[in-house]
């Protein structure tokens, strides 16, 4: 292909990744967004490939067959409760191809078009490789322990240790100064040592991150994966790698800053693995009286209310309950109830994933409502069941001086009954008791949540 055709191509697959996010931002929408999405990434990979340039077409065939055939069994076989922990391994995929790529240019900068006349990786390359290679190599084996804990090979819980921040700043200190030393030099000493120095650096920035960060952590690795594909496509000079890195990247941001918001998390804190946030809190329980009640007794309530608004969490997910519960729905809706569904934006351990998880089994979405939109509904509401949430409902929010002061949740004490389904009275991630359990007005389902809904499902 022609430099023109070829440019011209790129600009089509970019306008095509940006009706991609611009689908992928509401439920409706977002098969069309998958659809555009790929058929811009098929343009943007056929147009690479035929390039004149091309050494072996063998070698490339080879490893989109077997990398087709590895995408394509996973995404078949995998489990929607656990695409969370996917979408953090494809990230660090995303992260090693960027250190591979940048290491293959290093070695070869004439190949890549990036060497001066003598032959040298010219300044600017250099710069652009050092800053992708780092962000990359961070992304990488921060993905690895964010996969590590969503799928509970590693401990949820903040893994911290003394003068942790300082460690991180001190390593964050010398791969800019290795970056610096490479820029003035491409030595390959500086190259493997700021990228091994950022390999260790993603470790201890997510290991401290507690479960209950997940969702905001996997959104950052995701904006990071995407600022690494961005310089690397600098480095390339390929425009449609440098475009969408940058709609990954700046996206990824927005996304994680406005999740933040919805934690009150300091986004600053997040950013740099909790460099300057709070220590962990210490676990507390209740001794006051609960009422429980039966599978029985919440039918009976909710079938005799006008009104109920169903507040999944990640618990749901666990007990990969959302199939039984749209059939609880649809029995309510059938006795005349009113059913809506409430999702509070970092629900589950990805954003949007309790709206996948509704999605699969079939949910309206028009049944389903954020926060925002339906917050001031539970005060006019007969009964709020709650599957799930913990730290998303917990009025001690509103409360100065608790560690989640400040943090927008879900105000289901509000409504005239609150059922909630939970194995158990243990803290949330955020390590604090829920006063809504010892509330008037709720009564606690003891159960595994599918089960409970399963014998609410019978007696209804």
């Amino acid at each position: 292909m022609s430099a023109n055709l070829t440019a011209l191509a790129y600009l089509i697959a970019s306008v095509l990744f940006i009706m991609a996010l611009r689908g992928l931002s509401s439920p409706e929408s977002s098969r069309s967004g998958n659809v555009y999405g790929m058929i811009g990434m098929a343009i943007a990979v056929i147009t690479t490939v035929i390039n004149p340039e091309v050494v072996s077409y063998t070698w490339i065939l080879t490893a989109m067959v077997i990398g087709g055939a590895i995408g394509a069994i996973i995404a078949r076989r995998i489990a929607m409760t656990d695409m969370p922990q996917l979408v953090a391994a494809f990230h660090s995929l995303v992260g090693l191809a960027a250190v591979l790529v940048a290491a293959a240019a290093f070695y070869n900068p004439a190949a890549y078009g990036i060497a001066d006349a003598d032959g040298v990786l010219k300044l600017a390359s250099r710069i652009e490789m050092g800053i992708g290679v780092v962000v990359g190599a961070i992304t990488f084996s921060g993905s690895i322990i964010a996969f590590g804990k969503l799928q509970g090979i590693v401990t949820g819980n903040p893994i911290v240790f003394p003068g942790q921040h300082a460690v991180n700043a001190l390593m964050g200190a010398v791969i800019v100064l290795l970056v610096v030393l490479f820029a003035i030099g491409p030595e390959s000493e500086w190259f493997w040592g700021m990228t091994l120095l950022a390999f260790v650096l993603g470790f201890l920035l997510i290991i401290p991150i507690g479960g209950a960060d997940m969702p905001v952590i996997v959104s950052m690795l995701n904006s990071y994966s995407g600022w690494a594909a961005a310089g690397i496509g600098f480095t390339l000079e390929n425009t449609a790698l440098i475009i969408t890195g940058a709609l990954v990247g700046s996206s990824g941001a927005i996304l994680s800053y406005i999740m933040c918001k919805a934690m009150n998390r300091s986004f600053i804190s997040v950013l740099l693995g909790g460099f300057g946030g709070d220590t962990a809190v210490a676990t507390t329980r209740s001794d006051k009286p609960v009422k429980s009640g039966s599978a029985d007794d919440a039918a009976f309530i909710m079938k005799n209310a006008s009104s109920v608004i169903i507040v999944p969490g990640y618990g749901m997910a666990v007990a990969q309950a959302q199939h039984s519960i749209r059939e609880m729905g649809d029995l309510l809706k059938g006795h005349g109830v009113k059913v809506t569904y409430a999702i509070h934006p970092v629900a589950g351990r990805m954003p949007g994933h309790m709206n996948v998880l509704l999605a699969e089994a079939n949910v309206s979405y028009d049944e389903v409502f954020e926060l925002e939109e339906i917050n001031s509904d539970f005060s006019n509401t007969d009964v709020a069941f709650v599957i799930g949430a913990n730290d998303v409902t917990n009025p001690a929010a509103h409360e100065p001086g608790s560690p989640i002061a400040g943090m927008p949740i879900l105000d289901v004490d509000r409504a005239r009954t609150c059922l909630f389904v939970k194995r158990s009275l243990s803290p949330g991630y955020a390590g604090i008791d829920n006063e809504l359990f010892y509330a008037d007005n709720t009564m606690m389902l003891f159960a595994d949540a599918k089960k409970m809904v399963e014998d609410i499902v019978k007696a209804l």
